[in-house]
């Protein structure tokens, strides 16, 4: 059988404080294929993010390995290295602070493809954004790419950075928590675009959320995996532990999903 995109064994996160030793991330292990979803879900502190950042070797965990096509990230050099950082993307919770304020749409997109030679120049560095920033639904293009991001509005920019990280022809996105402080309507809009990316692409993603609705919605296809406490404590294909969940914690969550009309819904189901 082929080796995962990209594996977490047993992986362990400890920090260091003034109050003792916090276990951030305890022992996880998931696995992450050539195209599929895969939906972190769990409440802030559950460990989310730093199980992201571990994920995209942004964090070097204090036990366990990162796996990418079966090799340990942090022993990679040169080549494999660089194939590494260039499969795997990143893109950040907070459009606002993700952006460099003194680079416009252009610069940003354009330094990417430049430091890894995917284009020769100016024209073909302007002709490559323009194409990206299509994918992602900002038209017509040629009105962005001079703008800077205090010019856009908070979606505008998050679709900046996906066109960003878009720049590099990845096998991988880390989306964490990318549409938590988007409006709802820009919310699903921007889903709807990384849901496009994934069909048309083959781009696998690593969904971090807090909310189980946003996993159901963008990863009814793929799996789900639910953190507490810093450890997965349920996971599978998304309607499994959508529609059957096994965990207390997993009922939880389902249970603070918001129903427009609670009475209805009781209905429906009394009705079924």
């Amino acid at each position: 059988m082929a080796e995962p995109l990209l594996s977490l064994d047993a992986v362990s996160q400890v920090f260091h404080t003034r109050s003792g030793q916090v276990h951030a991330v305890d022992d996880v292990s998931l696995d992450l294929e050539p195209g599929q979803v895969l939906c972190l879900v769990g409440e802030s502190g559950s460990g989310k993010t730093t199980t992201a950042r571990i994920a995209a070797g942004l964090t070097k965990p204090t036990g366990g390995k990162v796996l990418f096509q079966g090799r340990d990230i942090h022993t990679l050099t040169g080549v494999g290295f660089t194939e590494f950082r260039r499969a795997v993307q990143y893109i950040h919770q907070d459009p606002y602070a993700s952006l460099n304020p003194v680079r416009d749409v252009f610069g940003t997109l354009a330094t990417p493809l430049r430091r890894h030679r995917i284009v020769r120049g100016r024209e073909q560095a302007w002709q490559k954004a323009i194409e990206l920033l299509s994918e992602v639904d900002l038209t017509p293009p040629e009105n962005f790419l001079t703008k800077y991001p205090h010019q856009l509005s908070g979606g505008q920019r998050q679709r900046v950075a996906v066109a960003r990280a878009l720049t590099l022809q990845p096998r991988l996105i880390i989306a964490d928590e990318a549409t938590s402080m988007l409006d709802v309507s820009i919310r699903i809009s921007l889903l709807n675009v990384l849901r496009k990316l994934r069909d048309d692409l083959g781009v696998a993603f690593l969904f971090i959320t807090h909310d189980l609705a946003l996993a159901k919605y963008f990863g009814w296809h793929g799996t789900t995996a639910v953190m507490h406490q810093g450890r997965v404590v349920e996971a599978g294909p998304t309607p499994a532990v959508i529609n059957n969940p096994t965990h207390d914690y997993t009922k939880a969550l389902l249970q603070a999903i918001p129903v427009p009309d609670p009475d209805l819904a009781r209905l429906r189901r009394v009705g079924t």
